[in-house]
């Protein structure tokens, strides 16, 4: 059984390993939320799918804590009689909210779990979830795991084979970009694209001046621009893997999943990460350890305008070979291998 939910991040990385475990005969169930979110992600796997109440773990004073407490409950115990009918052999939680319920009640009927991280440190969904895990797989070799006392592997995470495999000359061609033109592309996810987006488009004609820009600006936030050399997106799926292999430079924000990406694959990367004020201060963890180690350059949003984000890119693109070189270093674990081997002990 795997669980997992609230945003793509704790869904798209369970893709490969339901089908490797499927090769290998292996059944499958997945524990979501009632939004559908989930449901719609894995619809292409035909998974069997059973959406549970959950209610938002907050790390700060709400009236809406004491509603959600019993959304909680809710969910344990649907849950737990889940879990009674299918009598699934190990549970495979990639975190979020939605994975506490299913956590708990499998510690409860002394199924073994077996739970992923992909922040530097946990968040609070997989640090309330950890007295009740057996084996804790990490994104980053330095995670801190505190007093868990039980197994933890550094696996890295699962990469789609459609990033793994892309392709570059395909990525131009869909984009219709010619191959001496240099690629600059810039991601700001969906929590935080405005920000990000705004300081783009007063960029602009600077940055067209060097690049072609694919501007992927999130959901509903695309506006019109009139320039030859400028491609917008509110959202890239199939095809995906061919325009990051074609990008000469990304910039993005630094969740944890888009920038193990971008050090897997190699992607000289200039990282504007989330701020304290916008998130639990997860991204500014996550870019200090890449920028700290040369993989990645940071540019704190504080500090974000147009002309530090030009900056920003031509200090980096002035240090292209030096940036590749270091990106060579970062060790990429067998990921598929790694949690498929460790859920296999758990089963008959």
């Amino acid at each position: 059984m795997f669980t997992g939910g609230g945003s793509a991040g704790h869904v798209v990385p369970c893709f490969e390993l339901i089908q490797a475990l499927r090769r290998r005969g292996v059944g499958i169930s997945f524990v979501g939320s009632n939004s559908g979110m989930e449901e719609a992600l894995l619809a292409w796997l035909n998974v069997d799918y059973y959406g549970i109440s959950t209610g938002k773990l907050r790390r700060y004073l709400s009236a809406n804590n004491l509603l959600d407490a019993f959304k909680v409950l809710g969910g344990i115990w649907q849950a737990y009689r889940l879990l009674g009918r299918l009598q699934p052999d190990v549970v495979f939680s990639k975190g979020g909210f939605v994975s506490f319920p299913v956590v708990f009640s499998a510690w409860l009927k002394s199924i073994p779990v077996v739970a992923h991280e992909s922040d530097l440190t946990p968040g609070l969904a997989n640090r309330l979830a950890m007295p009740f895990v057996k084996t804790l797989c990490i994104n980053f070799s330095v995670t801190p795991t505190g007093s868990f006392g039980g197994r933890v592997i550094h696996t890295g995470t699962p990469l789609r084979e459609s990033l793994t495999r892309g392709d570059a000359s395909a990525g131009r061609r869909a984009l219709e970009v010619a191959n001496d033109d240099r690629i600059l592309l810039i991601t700001g996810g969906s929590l935080g694209a405005d920000v990000l987006n705004e300081v783009v488009y007063q960029a602009l004609s600077r940055l067209t001046a060097e690049y072609v820009v694919v501007h992927v600006c999130g959901p509903g936030k695309t506006t019109a621009v009139e320039n030859p050399r400028y491609r917008q997106f509110e959202y890239v799926g199939e095809g995906w893997g061919d325009i990051l292999a074609a990008a000469d430079l990304v910039v993005s924000r630094a969740g944890a999943n888009t920038l193990y990406e971008l050090l897997a694959l190699g992607k000289p990367n200039l990282l504007v990460p989330l701020s304290h004020h916008a998130s639990r201060g997860d991204q500014v963890e996550n870019a200090t350890y890449a920028g700290g180690l040369g993989y990645s350059q940071v540019l704190d949003e504080d500090a974000l305008s147009s002309e530090s984000l030009v900056a920003q890119i031509k200090a980096l693109d002035g240090e292209l070979f030096q940036a590749r070189e270091r990106l060579a270093l970062f060790v990429v674990p067998d990921s598929v291998g790694l949690i498929c081997s460790e859920l296999e002990r758990f089963l008959p």
